[in-house]
């Protein structure tokens, strides 16, 4: 038995062009976002996946991606279900800086320990900053204290993990095929779970935007294969861009 999980970063948001750090910042995707999301629909199309539910955070560039995608597969009209556990890692008080400019400042050696270790959080964001998410209405239902003014990759994954064994687990396990329409470090959080990768080899794994990451997974969920859909290099080359985005100017 073969079950298909597909992870999918969302298509270029605006301060992804801007080289910005997003985080929670709910940021929508750009034109050049919109075409990503098409064509990650059309490579999953001539794949020939047929997804029986998907799951995205509650930040728009996800939610955007996600129809987009299905759009193009004709399979807008399957569940989807929105968390914000599956939101991307939050950058405290990076949130809206120039990674070039932050780089220029701190460093490269720096910026690539907040931006690609596992286990070292940027500088927090006070929870009296208005952009912090307990004041954000979008998570008005949650306990404030579960709500993070910055994290590490460590404590993102601590943070997805309830909801991959509570949801997306289950329907894996039932032999659904599932699509998780996310961000960078959720989707990379989710890659070192799945293929068990070492806190220190998780620093030079990147995730390139729009490019459908298929899971053959078999029925007790161990990863039987992974591949990028589409051209192989190009994927490779989307995430070297991704790795350099914080090089100074």
């Amino acid at each position: 038995m073969t079950i298909k999980l597909v992870l999918l970063r969302h298509g270029q948001s605006q301060w992804n062009l801007d080289n910005r750090f997003t985080g929670w910042v709910d940021v929508d995707i750009t034109e050049a976002g919109k075409a990503e999301a098409v064509k990650a629909g059309e490579l999953m199309r001539d794949e020939g996946l047929h997804f029986d539910c998907a799951h995205t955070s509650v930040l728009k560039r996800a939610i955007r991606t996600n129809y987009t995608a299905l759009d193009v597969m004709d399979q807008m009209w399957i569940p989807v279900h929105k968390s914000w556990r599956l939101n991307e890692r939050h950058y405290g008080a990076l949130q809206g800086l120039d990674k070039a400019e932050t780089t220029a400042k701190h460093g490269e050696a720096q910026v690539k320990i907040w931006r690609r270790s596992y286990d070292v959080p940027p500088p927090e964001m006070a929870i009296t900053d208005p952009e912090h998410p307990a004041n954000d209405v979008r998570y008005a239902k949650l306990d404030a204290a579960a709500l993070p003014g910055t994290e590490s990759l460590a404590t993102t994954l601590v943070r997805v993990l309830p909801y991959w064994h509570d949801h997306i687990a289950p329907q894996l396990k039932a032999g659904q095929t599932v699509l998780v329409t996310a961000h960078g470090n959720s989707l990379r959080a989710l890659y070192k779970y799945l293929n068990n990768v070492a806190e220190s080899a998780i620093l030079e794994v990147n995730i390139p935007t729009a490019i459908p990451l298929l899971f053959e997974l078999d029925a007790s969920l161990k990863v039987k294969s992974h591949r990028y859909l589409g051209d192989p290099e190009a994927a490779k080359k989307a995430a070297e861009a991704v790795a350099n985005q914080a090089k100074a100017k």
